[in-house]
Order: C-alpha cells, then structure tokens, then sequence
C-alpha cells in the first residue's frame, strides 16, 4: 500500500491537487487486536506487544482518527505521498 500510495500521489499530483498519503497504525485497542496478535487477547500476551512500543500503549481508533484528520486539512496541503507511521515509535 506504501508504494501503491507514493504511485498514485505522483500521478494525480497534477489533477487538481489529489493528495494520497496512507496512515500505518500499530496494533489496537479494536474488536479485532487478538486477531491482529495472533493470539488470545491476555495481559501476559498483550505485555508482549506493549513491549515492542516506545510509548507504552496500543493505538486508539481516537489516534489513527486525528491522524486522517491533519492529513485531510488545509495544514497538511503540501504533504503528499507520505506513510505516516501511528505507532507510538514502533519503526524507529
């Protein structure tokens, strides 16, 4: 999708500004985690992805939310083809 994303911005730059970018969550706090995991959803097991996260915490759909939201507004119109990592400093 990251490439697919960064394609699409450079071939509908022109066409009135369509800016493409994707957002890269890690892991959250959805219906869906233990099946993200891999495994049931425990506290040992949930201590083990926590681990793997700088900031200590799952996502939230409140971070990937605010995310979409500054990638769509007049704050970001110069920003286009970007994989923005919500991750709480996963990738790093």
């Amino acid at each position: 999708m990251i490439i697919a994303s960064k394609a699409l911005a450079v071939e509908l730059g022109t066409d009135d500004c369509i800016r493409v970018n994707c957002i890269n969550p890690v892991m959250g706090e959805t219906g869906l985690l233990s099946e993200f995991m891999g495994m049931e959803d425990t506290p040992e097991n949930r201590k083990k992805f926590l681990a793997t996260i700088p900031l200590g915490r799952l996502s939230t759909p409140q971070d990937i939310a605010n995310a979409a939201l500054y990638l769509t507004s007049d704050e970001a119109e110069f920003i286009t083809g970007v994989a923005l990592e919500v991750d709480g400093g996963r990738c790093v």
